[in-house]
């Protein structure tokens, strides 16, 4: 509570945000809307069981507005976010954070599992930011903040599909940048590495199909998976306020110390590739 209290003073000395964030029952979604409350601004979070908010509104009180949202539910996204704006007045951020990932070889998802994990992680956030682009271009201000991952650039096994549906977000992502920055509207790309929150946990995985082929290659996988170093989600928030109270937010912001030295790696050995058959390439042109 004493933390609280001097967050809450510190706000004066700027002026305070009021943010729409998803998935904010757990994971970074929880730490960035705990954090934006403690901070003094206000918060309108939602989470598909609003139930699992309830300590928040009793905690903040009327800086925190709780809605059921299912981002997959377009209708009710469209309906929340508008009583999101009119409960406080504006929407200074909007954040979407919901999402899952998908374990399962490329052989192994079955076309509707692949579907399911796109409808939360792409079409969901679009829904979104649909939603609250006539709100924020009335506003003529606004920042739409996304959760990507370190895995909107590169790959791994055994969740190439949760990669891909990073890899649509931030192209989704870069592309509205460049579209609403004539309005006022600041985009920026959030992309965490590994960090040790309840992404893992049961409710935020879902598994395709096992077959037995892959099961030893999977295990490996597994197993370096688990010796990575994770991050502590408690650290994040100082850079995600860095961002929003930035006068000229980046596109981008990794999150966590491995992931610029790994993308770094992954695009060098790309420009190598190209650099090797530029001449291929070339010939191509006609």
């Amino acid at each position: 509570m004493v933390q609280q209290q001097e967050n809450a003073a510190n706000s004066g000395n700027r002026a305070e945000k009021v943010w729409f964030i998803t998935g904010s029952s757990r994971g970074f979604g929880r730490v960035w809307t705990e954090a934006a409350l403690q901070r003094g601004d206000k918060v309108a979070a939602t989470a598909r069981n609003v139930e699992s908010l309830t300590d928040l509104k009793s905690a903040y009180g009327d800086r925190v507005l709780t809605l059921a949202l299912d981002v997959t539910n377009a209708e009710q996204v469209k309906s929340a976010v508008e009583a999101a704006h009119a409960h406080f007045g504006r929407l200074d951020i909007v954040f979407n954070n919901a999402g899952y990932s998908l374990i399962g070889t490329i052989e192994e998802a079955s076309a509707d599992t692949i579907r399911a994990l796109y409808e939360t992680n792409v079409l969901g956030p679009v829904s979104v930011i649909q939603a609250a682009l006539p709100l924020l271009r009335k506003q003529g201000k606004g920042h739409i903040l996304g959760t990507s991952s370190s895995l909107g650039h590169v790959t791994y096994p055994v969740i190439g599909y949760y990669c891909s549906s990073k890899w649509a977000f931030e192209a989704i992502h870069e592309s509205l940048a460049a579209e609403v920055n004539q309005f006022g509207i600041n985009v920026t790309i959030i992309e965490p590495g590994a960090y040790a929150t309840e992404f893992g946990s049961q409710e935020s995985l879902k598994f395709a199909d096992s077959l037995p082929v892959y099961d030893e290659f999977k295990a490996a996988f597994f197993g370096n998976l688990r010796a990575l170093e994770r991050g502590n989600p408690e650290a994040t928030p100082a850079a995600i306020f860095s961002v929003v109270d930035a006068p000229n937010p980046p596109l981008r912001l990794f999150l966590g110390k491995h992931t610029l030295p790994e993308v770094r790696n992954a695009y060098a050995q790309r420009m190598a590739t190209w650099e090797a058959w530029e001449l291929v390439s070339n010939a191509a042109q006609g």
